[in-house]
């Protein structure tokens, strides 16, 4: 069994529901930080489930600046992380653990 640290997803939200990560096959993934940062002098707002239920739903973030999030939830084969801004000026980094 291997177990793999490593930056699940990195990338600037779209302002529609976009799949950011999908767990590979034979895989157990461990979702332990979300960063979210926007950029644009203007607040937005960002949604992020994971399979399918929502973490963050429509969740305020200020102009300039950055939230991090430590948790621990796991994703088995298959599962995907998705979300959305209203800005594209959000960026996601999201980090975990494969297990494989």
């Amino acid at each position: 069994m291997a177990t793999t640290s490593k930056a699940l997803a990195r990338a600037a939200a779209a302002t529609s529901s976009t799949t950011l990560y999908t767990v590979p096959s034979a895989t157990t993934a461990v979702v332990t930080n979300i960063v979210v940062t926007n950029s644009a002098a203007t607040a937005a707002t960002f949604t992020l489930t994971l399979d399918g239920v929502e973490l963050f739903k429509d969740a305020a973030i200020a102009a300039n600046s950055t939230a991090m999030f430590d948790l621990k939830q796991v994703l088995a084969t298959t599962k995907v992380i998705a979300g959305l801004a209203s800005a594209t000026t959000v960026k996601f980094h999201i980090s975990g653990v494969e297990i494989a």
